[in-house]
Formats: C-alpha cells, sequence, structure tokens
C-alpha cells in the first residue's frame, strides 16, 4: 500500500467524516426497505441482489461509526471483516444467480427501472459525500467502495430493465445480478489485502502511534 498518507494509529479527528457515515446509514437502511418490497413484487433479482448490497453497506456503516477515533490496529480488524461480510455476499449472490436461472421468470421491468433510478439518486448522492475519503486507510477505503460499487450496480439494473423490457427474458436480471456479485467479490479482495497491511503496520508501528510513516504494508 505504497504513498498511504493516512496509515497512522491516531485516525483523523474529522466531525464530517462521522456526519457522512450517518447519513449514509440512513440512506443504506431506507434503500434496503424500498428494494426489498420492489425485488418482491417485480420478481427481480438484480434488485434482491442490490437490497441485499444496502443492507451489508448499512452494516459496514454502523461498524465504521463504531470504530471510528479509536487505534489503525482496531479500524484495520473492522475493515477485514467488512472485507470478509462483501465477499460472502458476492458468494451468495453469485449461487442464487445461478439457480434462478434454472428457476425464474422475466421479472417486471418498470418496477425495475423506477427502483433502480432511485438507488442510482441515493447512491451517487453518497459516493459524492465519500470522494474525498476514498484514499484514507482501509476502513475508509472500504465505505468509499460500498458507495461506488451501488452506483455502478444501479446503473447495470437500469439497463437490464431495459433489456428485460425488450426481449421478455430472465437474462439481463441475472447478468447483473452476477456482474452486482463480480464486484463486491473485487472489492472484498482489495480490502482486505488492505486492511491485512494495515494490521501488519499497527502491530510494527504500537509506539509510534503519532509518527507519519509512509510505505508500510507494501
Amino acid at each position: 500500500m505504497a504513498g498511504c498518507d493516512h496509515c497512522h494509529d491516531a485516525p483523523p479527528a474529522d466531525g464530517r467524516f462521522r456526519r457522512v457515515l450517518w447519513v449514509a446509514l440512513a440512506v443504506n437502511a431506507a434503500m434496503f426497505l424500498v428494494e426489498v418490497a420492489a425485488s418482491w413484487v417485480s420478481g427481480s433479482m438484480a434488485l434482491q441482489a442490490d437490497a441485499l448490497d444496502f443492507l451489508g453497506d448499512s452494516f459496514n456503516y454502523a461498524i465504521s461509526l463504531v470504530v471510528l477515533g479509536m487505534g489503525l490496529a482496531t479500524r484495520a480488524k473492522a475493515a477485514w471483516l467488512k472485507g470478509l461480510s462483501m465477499g460472502l455476499f458476492g458468494v451468495w449472490v453469485l449461487g442464487s444467480t445461478i439457480w434462478r436461472a434454472f428457476t425464474g421468470t422475466a421479472p417486471d421491468a418498470g418496477i425495475m427501472g423506477l427502483t433502480g433510478t432511485l438507488a442510482l439518486v441515493a447512491n451517487v448522492s453518497v459516493a459524492a459525500l465519500f470522494f474525498r475519503y476514498r484514499e484514507g486507510d482501509a476502513n475508509m477505503r472500504s465505505v468509499w467502495l460500498c458507495s461506488r460499487n451501488d452506483a455502478f450496480a444501479n446503473v447495470a439494473v437500469i439497463l437490464a430493465a431495459g433489456g428485460v423490457f425488450a426481449t421478455a427474458s430472465h437474462w439481463p436480471d441475472l447478468l447483473v445480478a452476477a456482474v452486482i456479485a463480480a464486484l463486491c467479490l473485487h472489492a472484498s479482495v482489495d480490502v482486505l489485502t488492505r486492511a491485512r497491511a494495515e494490521m501488519r503496520q499497527g502491530a510494527m508501528e504500537h509506539r509510534r502511534a503519532h509518527d507519519p510513516v509512509h510505505g508500510y504494508g507494501d
């Protein structure tokens, strides 16, 4: 993790970051409820995957709020837990998508498109708030990745709705669900790698908490 300027045992005292986390938590929890209902009504696997992603992100933001202000080692362990949860979610969605390929029918394209657009507005807004923290420690990086990936996933859901409408098939919906799973797995690897490096650094710099040393964990 070369060039990390935030890898100190003492995290930056940023009240704005805490406020952004609370906003993100509220938005994601609300959108989870909206998409669960929409996925049930529409029969969309992509919306179901996105709804569970909102739930996972809510969990991640809550963890971030708990460890905010703690030492690097604690934050890195929390990031590792979040990375693991992202990976498990990706595996679950991928498995469910394969299962639905043999049992599903075409979902309601109108509900998919409307819900996907609403989710995109929510996630772009949250991602914009987190943009300045995207190159922070693994904990900050994980919340940025959550928001960024969700925005990409929402665009994909909207495109899938168009595909379902045009083809009257469930395959565009399943393809997007698989894309969401792949995004989660990729982000999981990124966060786990950073968190592992920061846990090693935290152990090495236990007695040098306020020394801005760069380059550890490469």
